[in-house]
């Protein structure tokens, strides 16, 4: 079992990443005052654990909020996961595929899109199923859409 350690909103594509408390999932759509909504990458996702390697082979800490995610997760290895439900709290995103790094990797930190070019190591992305508000904290694991918890 894993957990929520952040969460961020991008108010506007290319904006600046506010670090919240809570937020609300919306099926179908994304996250409440999030820029990105509906369509495919309705979440992105990001592992602490392979950031932590994305840092390491940097040889520097990087804020994780860089990486423009909106959820960090501790305990969640999101390799191989497309096609895989997340239940994050009461909430459920299906997996879609594998977030590459962008050009802002580098301007936020140079050399840092390349280290993020390992597999699966800048996050995943998916759409929200089941929506609802998740919290810092809130547990995360891998579920079948038919459990009930």
């Amino acid at each position: 079992m894993g957990e929520i350690v952040s969460i961020w909103i991008k108010r506007a594509h290319g904006g600046p990443m506010d670090r919240v408390g809570e937020a609300e999932m919306t099926a179908g759509r994304g996250l409440r005052g999030n820029a990105d909504q509906g369509g495919w990458r309705q979440v992105t996702i990001i592992d602490e654990g392979a950031w932590a390697e994305a840092q390491l082979e940097l040889g520097v800490e990087v804020d994780p909020s860089v990486r423009r995610a909106n959820i960090l997760l501790r305990g969640i290895d999101l390799e191989e996961s497309r096609g895989k439900t997340l239940r994050l709290g009461d909430c459920r995103i299906r997996i879609l595929g594998e977030t590459r790094p962008c050009h802002q990797m580098d301007h936020a930190y140079n050399g840092l899109r390349n280290v993020l070019r390992a597999p699966w190591r800048a996050g995943a992305f998916g759409e929200i199923v089941q929506g609802g508000t998740i919290r810092v904290g809130d547990d995360a694991e891998w579920s079948d859409m038919n459990d009930e918890r």
